[in-house]
């Protein structure tokens, strides 16, 4: 009996899917992580090479950039060719560009690794997402996503912990490359386990690979154009007017895109992106309301983080803890989320938005009313509660987004949703950056940096009004989802009677 995982006339087992699957989850973890953990080294950064605030911004944004750039292309080859494959290619290129930024004696290196490490992991997170719509079915997929989404919430939320660790552990100087050095290790254990655990391609008949290179070249300035201007967004006198000019050559391209790609399709040909996955109503409004929720969360995180260190002078490592609430709390939500989620449905996902929403308020409103010594702590039980309301979107939200994609697409829809998730945090970044450091410029001791503690109190309230307004949108849209299937519902009956 032939036992190899890469045999596919014979089903998997179950233990065999679940072994493949925590892989997989292992790597979407890792990857996170470097989009959390190296904020918190960029003083050590820039105490090691003396650089300034730009190119500190792009040694953290251009990861997300090329993060987004590589999703799409990557999620098409995979779903045409092999996922495990193109898995193995972005955990090498991982595993090299780790070892570069490890090893960089410049920033100039530093930040070519940290590009080419976002390609990287452009490459292996559609493949994640692939592999899991391939590898489960039905009310075991929710479980799978729900334990998914509870691993990405803890890595999101512990990455500045994290951080701060290494940095502690290293040294101010060369700790930062700590952040770096510990990939090797994951990484190494990770391409065996791969090689070993992960399924090939299924069985179908070879075709030409098809890339649309016309789709991905109008499909790359896209996304530049509209990630551009928010990634050079640091609420200082000193940003240029002139980089919102790039939003026109984003609305040119994106109109060039939409149109190229219905004429590629009505070719005959398969298109970049199939726009029809965006006639699929649980696909779009799960997808717009997974982008309004990164658009909000990644900066709530950070904000925090940010007051506590420049406000109340906490130490990176204890500001990073503030956050272990939330991961803790977002992962048996998650967890419980992806099991009930087939039975629930949609209203899980707007209750978790109200939860997290009343978290966000209770936040902005210990930190304005308690004591310094005691908002530390009265943030972290906060955060309990918005963590547990977060864990509750999450997983649900990405298993009814997928739920009526055909398998053979899933990689390519789930790039695209992790691209919206990755330009939504970028947009949200800056927006919540610009009004925080804006009000610490106009308020704080003029260099940006420094100021009495109301000026940080009204800083941090501006920065979450927000990541407020971005999550009522993500509630807007839920509400929205829950009204269209309440009259999908409606409609069946009615033709069924």
């Amino acid at each position: 009996m032939a036992t190899s995982l890469d045999t596919h006339s014979i089903p998997l087992t179950a233990p065999q899917r679940w072994r493949a699957y925590w892989v997989c989850v292992a790597v979407a973890a890792l990857t996170i992580l470097d989009l959390t953990k190296v904020n918190v080294a960029l003083p050590s950064i820039e105490q090691a090479f003396g650089v300034g605030s730009t190119e500190l911004q792009l040694i953290v944004s251009g990861y997300v950039l090329t993060f987004g750039l590589t999703l799409v292309p990557a999620g098409r080859i995979g779903d045409q060719r092999s996922r495990k494959a193109m898995f193995l290619i972005g955990l090498s290129a991982f595993l090299v560009t780790s070892v570069v930024c490890a090893l960089a004696p410049n920033a100039t290196v530093l930040l070519v690794g940290r590009l080419l490490q976002g390609v990287a992991a452009g490459i292996q997170m559609p493949q994640v997402l692939g592999l899991v719509q391939q590898l489960f079915q039905g009310a075991e997929r929710g479980r799978a996503f729900g334990l998914f989404g509870a691993t990405i919430g803890i890595s999101t939320a512990f990455g500045p912990t994290l951080g701060g660790l290494m940095i502690a552990l290293g040294g101010a100087t060369d700790g930062w490359r700590w952040i770096f050095w510990m990939n090797v290790p994951l990484v190494l254990v990770a391409i065996v386990l791969a090689i070993r655990l992960l399924p090939g391609a299924p069985d179908r008949p070879a075709r030409k690979l098809e890339l649309d290179p016309v789709g991905l070249g109008l499909f790359a300035v896209t996304v530049v154009a509209l990630m551009w201007p928010f990634l050079f967004t640091t609420g200082a006198p000193t940003d240029d007017p002139a980089r919102w000019w790039t939003l026109i050559v984003f609305v040119l391209a994106l109109t060039g895109f939409i149109a190229w790609e219905r004429h590629y399709a009505a070719s005959g040909r398969h298109p970049l992106v199939p726009l029809s996955l965006f006639s699929i109503s649980s696909y779009r409004n799960g997808t717009a309301l997974a982008t309004a929720y990164f658009t909000a969360m990644p900066p709530s995180f950070l904000l925090t983080t940010l007051y506590l260190q420049h406000g109340l002078g906490l130490e990176p490592v204890y500001a990073g803890m503030v956050t272990i609430g939330f991961a803790l709390t977002s992962a048996v939500a998650s967890w419980w989320g992806g099991t009930v989620v087939d039975r629930i449905g949609r209203p899980l996902v707007v209750w978790g938005i109200i939860i997290l929403m009343a978290g966000i308020g209770g936040l902005v409103l210990v930190a304005l009313t308690t004591p310094p010594a005691v908002t530390p702590w009265a943030m972290a039980g906060t955060m309990v509660v918005a963590g547990f309301g977060g864990g509750l979107v999450i997983s649900p939200n990405q298993t009814l987004t997928l739920a009526d994609i055909p398998v053979r697409q899933g990689g390519l829809a789930g790039s695209v949703g992790q691209l919206g998730q990755r330009v939504g945090a970028a947009v949200g970044t800056a927006v919540a950056l610009s009004l925080f450091y804006a009000t610490i410029w106009r308020e704080g001791d003029g260099t940006g940096e420094g100021g009495d503690l109301t000026a940080f109190h009204h800083a941090y309230g501006y920065g979450m009004a927000s990541v407020a307004l971005f999550l009522a949108l993500a509630l807007a849209l839920g509400l929205a989802d829950l009204g269209a299937r309440k009259r999908q519902r409606r409609t069946l009956g009615a033709r069924e009677a």
